[in-house]
């Protein structure tokens, strides 16, 4: 952590490019909001209460987005320009009674792929320079539209921020652009935040200008370049943040390789960045992890597999086309092909959930197996339990779920119907084709079908009739 500096936030923006009703720092890509990218990466320089979100455009709905990582907010009601969201954390700060930061640093909340590395680096230069602002730049191939930083000479002390429009012959080719991102001596901005001027082209406070104000006085204001141009981009279109998606997502590849994870055509594959995986796992093709899963080591993840906030242990194997949201897999356990886990799903250790098979806050004992077309929803099954194919748990009566049990080493026969609330003891046995609505003790045999009958020679009979 950084002594003596807070984090502004810029959150306030509609995004009116990207022909959405969803606040444009709301929208995801690696599996999260663009806002809680950014959030992220500062809270590894600063803790969480001296970040602040410039929250404006729909702002109740981007506070409650946000709120869990405990940040605070400063309201901008009317968006009025960069240097109008500064003016309202001036104000804030005069109300509030907070003391100062000795250093504000300013972050856009539509640039996700901002890395904690750059933003360390940002802040040590502003302190190494001794600077009143220390801006952030970068290169692109093609810096049309962007603002240019000129500086004064080779050094890293900057002349002025020229907008696109605005540049001359003598600023020459002028590549190196303005990020928006900036470090400020909090001292020497806020004064000048009250000399600033709508008196432009759109009518905004811009604190760009800030820049000039401060080398009119003498003071220095300095530059530092980002490594990589995509990580100070913006989003202000759905194709944009596509991008930001792409390289997002690559970047996590790269990272999850770089530690021992094989992932086989990993441009085919969905992998969100709060995703872990141990080593020497394999993920196939077309492979889905996302939010908050968890994958251990020496697992197999099939193509086609879906597995969201789940967290499967050491070498699980998931063979192709699981989907497993919200579900816990201990080591050992084989699914699928074709599994279903839904929420609060538990399997067991060497458990074995099979083709066609759904399951639904349940939890399946260790070396348990259910391997063909089941539906398990609401139960508690022991260690050692054999499901039959074909059978369900009946949870719902239409107005509540009940819970099924069964206790270790239970048989269950294939086309078994568990009308829930049951239970079925350790060690009994449910006859293929039951339907069991009272509890059968431990050791029982619980048989819930019709008699069968057998009519000899009647298929001979019916075809006599039919002549």
């Amino acid at each position: 952590m950084l002594d003596g500096f807070a984090i502004v936030i810029m959150a306030a923006g509609k995004g009116t490019r990207l022909k959405s009703k969803r606040p444009k720092v709301l929208h995801e890509i690696g599996g999260r909001a663009l806002l809680l990218h950014v959030i992220a990466a500062a809270k590894t320089i600063v803790a969480a209460e001296h970040i602040y979100c410039i929250v404006g455009h729909e702002a109740e709905r981007v506070r409650t987005a946000v709120a869990p990582t405990g940040v605070k907010f400063i309201d901008q009601p009317d968006q009025r320009g960069t240097g109008h969201a500064l003016q309202m954390v001036k104000a804030w700060f005069g109300l509030s009674g907070e003391a100062l930061p000795e250093h504000l640093l300013v972050l856009s909340g539509d640039v996700p792929l901002i890395r904690p590395e750059t933003i360390r680096a940002v802040c040590e230069a502003h302190l190494a320079e001794d600077a009143a602002m220390t801006i952030l730049t970068a290169e692109p191939d093609d810096p049309t539209g962007y603002g240019r930083v000129l500086r004064t000479g080779t050094g890293v002390e900057v002349a002025a921020i020229v907008e696109h429009r605005a540049l001359k012959p003598e600023h020459g080719d002028a590549p190196e652009i303005n990020s928006g991102i900036y470090c400020f001596r909090t001292k020497a901005l806020f004064p000048k935040l009250d000399l600033l001027s709508t008196n432009n082209a759109h009518g905004e406070f811009y604190l760009t200008d800030v820049a000039a104000m401060l080398v009119a006085d003498g003071e220095r204001v300095v530059a530092a370049k980002a490594d990589s141009v995509d990580e100070v981009l913006g989003a202000n279109t759905i194709a944009e943040m596509m991008h930001l998606d792409q390289a997002m997502r690559a970047a996590t590849a790269r990272r999850l390789m770089a530690q021992g994870v094989t992932i086989f055509r990993p441009d085919t594959c969905v992998i969100d960045a709060e995703v872990s995986v141990g080593t020497d796992t394999v993920i196939e093709p077309y492979v889905q992890l996302l939010g908050t899963t968890t994958v251990g080591s020496d697992c197999q993840i099939r193509s086609y597999s879906v597995v969201r906030n789940s967290r499967l242990g050491d070498g699980v194997l998931l063979r192709n086309g699981c989907i497993l949201d919200g579900a816990e897999v201990a080591d050992g356990a084989l699914l699928g092909p074709y599994a279903h886990l839904r929420p609060e799903s538990r399997i067991g250790e060497g458990a074995h959930v099979g083709n066609f098979v759904e399951t639904k806050k349940m939890t399946l004992g260790k070396g348990s197996k259910a391997n063909h077309l089941n539906y398990l929803g609401d139960a508690e099954i022991g260690a050692g339990v054999n499901i039959g194919a074909g059978t369900i748990t009946c949870n719902y009566d239409g107005a509540a779920k009940h819970v099924t049990q069964i206790g270790d080493g239970a048989f269950v026969g294939s086309d078994a119907t568990l009308v829930a609330p049951v239970r079925v003891g350790a060690g009994a046995y449910v006859a293929a084709g039951s339907c069991i609505t009272e509890d059968v003790p431990s050791g029982a045999l619980g048989l819930g079908r019709s008699r069968q009958v057998v009519k000899e020679g009647w298929a001979a009979r019916r075809k006599t009739k039919s002549c």
